[in-house]
């Protein structure tokens, strides 16, 4: 039932910036965490960042490789949740997913299982 859109892709310099959106249908912001993962060809999926459930920006998490350089937020009364990418490098080069998971009050975290997901974006950022 839960649908999710991700937009916001495109082709990008390194050091340029790209918001992502992800577009949430049949999700309550309230209660869902969500995640952004990305995966580039030949490589695993990997953890990006995630926003806790709730009514106002609360937890987040980032991975290693793109904190600091990265801010998730989300906008409830929108039904969406963003991913500011700054400084952005070949190494961001992946499609980019983001996924809901049923988990109110608690941090998200990244190694729930996350049984919603978008069809995800093209970000590819030339050196």
């Amino acid at each position: 039932q839960p649908q999710l859109v991700e937009s916001g892709g495109g082709l990008v310099q390194a050091g340029g910036s790209l918001r992502l959106s992800c577009a949430a249908s049949r999700v309550n912001l309230d209660y869902y965490a969500i995640g952004w993962f990305r995966q580039a060809p030949g490589k695993e999926r990997e953890a990006v960042s995630c926003i806790s459930a709730g009514a106002s920006g609360g937890s987040v998490s980032y991975g290693h490789s793109v904190k600091g350089r990265f801010t998730i937020s989300k906008d409830n009364s929108k039904d969406t949740v963003y991913l500011q990418m700054n400084s952005l490098m070949s190494e961001d080069t992946a499609v980019y997913y983001c996924a809901a998971v049923y988990r109110p009050n608690i941090p998200c975290v990244f190694s729930v299982n996350y049984p919603n997901w978008g069809r995800g974006t093209q970000v590819t950022v030339s050196s």
